[in-house]
């Protein structure tokens, strides 16, 4: 027992670790203890939030898409997320299936159908419960859970992704605010940001477990007449976090991934159901009307407070719905952000944006106008006259009695809660991964241990939220998003100021290189032997190295090239290192607060040419024959080019090439 202790201590980071806990179990105890007091916090809370701080948080969400875009649209695209050799570790499939899974299943099954059909009946501007409150409705849901989410997810992982992969920094939200304070970000200032994101991210969880568990509830109380009591709700968030647990034992690949794979399949039948037995017809009449109403009044939407006609109602509106939702998306921003970030090492920064933002919109745009045009299409036509007071009486339900006015209604309704589940599942163990993250050490995977506390504090804090609320539990809900995602707003803002710096300081490296010679392997061209030794030079490029010749070529040629160029380097007072590994050497030159310079080979294995004679003789004894190449790498990434062949003086000018693009560059970053 004790060795287990040490290596679940040895696992954590104890400054981020040990604050999070312990603000998360105060708030567990306060807000069990006294659950009416703690409702009435909240509360409060939310009304000064919505009264003060509303502008910001519509201000800041419409900065995170504008910068999303830049990054996108603009130069920045091109760079990699990982070394330019980089390639993407999932297919587009289960990429595209973890990014819709992990962002806002839960809250798309919840609002799908309800958040129409309130906007219809009680739009903020307007006459209610007309064809042009309909359109205003769907126009208003599509801006609820369109681009701003994404933006504002997207811009954090990618902050993630490309400070961890790019530039090898911890896969945490400090890294992201490496260009703006540098190794502080190990210290108190980034440990604090990490706490605020795990705080954030846990109740950003909390949240959608919170409305998950109460839909849960519905559906059993349709189809089996399960009580929905704060007691029933308990007993689900206990075993669906142990569902979610069973999860994160088995990790990304072996649990999460599949999940979500099932979510996509579940939810594209539920989908394609009501299609079928809906308003085919009318649904892909919508469609396109709901994106163009949507796209061509979305600027205005975006900063749109209400400062002119301001009142009860509309500030009631924006606390409720708009500023709501930004708050929610901002707090799961850390948690869905570095989750993203996880599955998208080695694509491209173009790739990454338009993937996170307009796919995964994409699909929400067509599940809102499938349920919610189907469900203002029922309404409108008196087949569904009941659905408004079943949504206002009860907008947990409002699903399973949308789904009860088509054929196999039973059989959609499991598949629905069946949905619910999967989704509870998959946000809480994707949680639970990133909280652990946030909160372990750099080296290594975390203990399993670690992140089962992870995911058995999720549902404690879940399960505090519904005391706390009691018969209202939708407003504690909303208010702890709204408190717990202030800070971090702020933070985020800074983190995309971070990324674009060094977005900008990638992009005059590039710059730099480019200005003086590109052409690798120059060095033997200008050679005073060249005429010499073309011949040999020939040879080289059609031979295929075994891993014998490339690995005396890096003790015998690589290293001594490097320790001599080292040398030099010394006697002008420059930090220089060495590593030699198996299958590489590097060189690092060491510029304080500048980045370092990195010239390293390494030997990669690559199949036979097929036109080489000896690669043809061998294929009588080898099954795969392989030859290596001595690749050169950068702090980029590979080059891509060979130097086997080389003798020492060619690896040392080669070298010396890169060094002096590597000090253009520095020359540049600080004229």
């Amino acid at each position: 027992m004790r060795h287990e202790h040490s290596s679940i201590s040895a696992g954590i980071n104890p400054p981020v670790f040990y604050p999070a806990a312990a603000l998360i179990a105060a708030f567990v105890i306060f807000t069990i203890s006294v659950p009416d007091t703690a409702g009435a916090l909240f509360g409060s809370a939310q009304a000064w939030i919505i009264d003060t701080f509303g502008w910001f948080y519509l201000l800041a969400m419409g900065l995170y898409l504008g910068l999303a875009l830049i990054f996108a649209l603009s130069r920045y695209g091109q760079f990699k997320l990982g070394p330019d050799h980089s390639e993407p570790e999932f297919s587009y499939h289960s990429w595209f299936a973890m990014l819709f899974s992990a962002g806002m299943g839960i809250g798309l099954i919840f609002y799908g159908v309800a958040e129409p059909v309130f906007h219809y009946a009680t739009p903020v501007v307007g006459e209610g419960n007309t064809a042009e409150a309909a359109k205003a409705a769907m126009r208003m849901t599509f801006f609820h859970w369109g681009l701003h989410a994404w933006g504002v997810y997207a811009i954090v992982a990618l902050a993630l992704a490309y400070f961890s992969f790019r530039h090898r920094l911890p896969l945490r939200i400090s890294s992201a605010l490496y260009p703006l304070i540098g190794k502080r970000i190990h210290g108190p200032i980034g440990y604090t940001v990490d706490v605020f994101a795990v705080f954030g991210t846990m109740f950003g969880i909390a949240t959608s477990l919170g409305l998950g568990v109460m839909q849960i509830n519905a559906g059993l109380n349709y189809l089996f007449d399960i009580p929905t009591t704060t007691s029933v709700q308990l007993i689900l968030i206990a075993c669906v976090t142990g569902l979610a647990t069973i999860s994160v034992v088995l990790g990304l690949d072996g649990g999460i991934r599949r999940l979500s794979d099932l979510n996509l399949w579940l939810a594209i039948a539920l989908l394609l159901f009501v299609v079928a037995v809906g308003p085919t017809l009318f649904i892909f009449e919508t469609l396109g009307q709901n994106i163009g109403t949507y796209l061509s009044s979305m600027v205005d939407m975006t900063f749109n407070a209400y400062a002119y006609t301001g009142d009860e109602s509309t500030d009631g509106f924006l606390g409720g719905w708009t500023l709501f939702y930004w708050a929610w998306f901002i707090a799961w921003s850390p948690f869905v952000g570095m989750f993203i970030a996880r599955i998208s090492r080695g694509r491209t920064i173009r790739e990454f944006i338009l993937g996170v933002i307009f796919v995964p919109v994409g699909v929400t745009f067509i599940w809102l106008t499938v349920f919610g045009d189907t469900a203002l299409h029922g309404i409108l036509t008196n087949t569904m006259p009941n659905l408004v007071d079943q949504v206002f009486a009860n907008s947990s339900t409002s699903l399973f009695h949308f789904l009860d006015s088509f054929p196999l209604a039973g059989v959609s309704s499991v598949i629905a809660t069946l949905l619910v589940i999967t989704f509870f599942v998959t946000s809480s163990d994707s949680g639970s991964l990133v909280i652990d993250t946030l909160t372990s050490k750099d080296d290594g995977e975390s203990p399993v241990k670690l992140r089962i506390f992870w995911a058995l504090a999720e549902g404690l804090v879940a399960s505090a939220l519904v005391l706390a609320g009691g018969s209202n539990v939708l407003s504690a809900l909303q208010a702890a998003s709204l408190t717990s995602a202030l800070p971090f707003a702020v933070i985020l803002l800074a983190v995309g100021f971070g990324l674009l710096k060094a977005l900008k300081m990638e992009a005059l490296k590039r710059d730099s290189l480019q200005h003086l010679a590109t052409i690798p392997g120059n060095v033997t061209r200008h050679s005073p032997h060249y005429a010499e030794n073309w011949q040999n030079r020939l040879q080289t490029l059609v031979a295929s190295p075994e891993w014998q010749e490339i690995a005396v070529m890096l003790d015998k040629t690589i290293e001594p090239a490097m320790r001599a160029v080292a040398e030099e380097l010394e006697k002008q007072a420059l930090d220089v290192s060495i590593n030699r590994e198996h299958d590489r050497c590097y060189l690092r030159v060491h510029h304080g607060n500048d980045p370092d310079f990195i010239y390293g080979v390494r030997a990669r294995a690559y199949a036979s040419h097929t036109f080489n004679l000896k690669t043809l003789a061998d294929n009588e004894t080898l099954d795969t024959p392989h030859h290596y190449r001595a690749e050169v790498f950068l702090r980029e990434g590979g080059q891509q080019y060979n130097i086997a062949g080389y003798n020492q003086a060619q690896v040392i000018e080669d070298m010396l090439d890169h060094y002096e693009k590597h000090l253009h560059f520095l020359h540049v970053i600080n004229s």
